[in-house]
């Protein structure tokens, strides 16, 4: 145990101040080259729609596609808990999944759907370079059978606990967020 004058100096650690914030995300937007964009099917709850909207704003999504029966960005509740995220995020409904993907597609994105399938590879080895357009499926069935067949490649987001799936907001934060630092990640020898 060691007494209080032997203590290593604890580091002046304050939280940024808002202009600290706007000056450090600068920092990571100029780190940042590559187009991400969003396509979300049949999510329902405005809660869960409302909180990827608020991830999709703080990753820097360009274009956020709805498809199926999700919840607009108009949605009260939506705006609720995106805390007015969801006017930095252009939107639209897309139609079906298939159309949302070709839709990505015509703006120059690939898709990368998140979902336990036979050939979907981990989040961290999946093809997450260049210009992306992640895509989430429903809560409670995840990516349908059309829009895995319509996506360029599947990735699954590796769990060791005895819960076999996350909640659709949470997946997509983490998938954005995998896919930015492996951009921001300095490159190996």
């Amino acid at each position: 145990m060691t007494s209080p004058e032997t203590q290593p100096e604890q580091p002046d650690r304050k939280q940024l101040r808002a202009t600290d914030v706007k000056r450090l995300n600068r920092t990571w937007r100029r780190r940042t080259e590559a187009r991400l964009g969003l396509l979300v099917e049949s999510v329902t709850q405005p809660f869960n729609i409302g909180s990827i909207v608020r991830s999709a704003a703080v990753f820097g999504v360009e274009h956020l596609w709805l498809a199926g029966n999700a919840t607009p960005l108009t949605h009260q509740n939506v705006r609720k808990t995106a805390l007015g995220t969801e006017r930095l995020v252009p939107w639209d409904h897309a139609g079906t999944p298939a159309e949302a993907v070709k839709a990505a597609h015509a703006a120059g994105f690939r898709v990368v759907a998140i979902e336990l399938t036979t050939d979907a590879v981990p989040l961290y080895e999946a093809p997450l370079d260049g210009d992306i357009c992640l895509a989430v499926g429903g809560e409670d069935h995840g990516c349908s059978p059309a829009l895995l067949a319509a996506a360029d490649a599947v990735a699954y987001i590796p769990q060791i606990g005895r819960v076999g799936s996350l909640n659709v907001a949470v997946a997509t934060a983490i998938a954005l967020a995998e896919t930015r630092r492996r951009e921001w990640a300095p490159p190996q020898d």
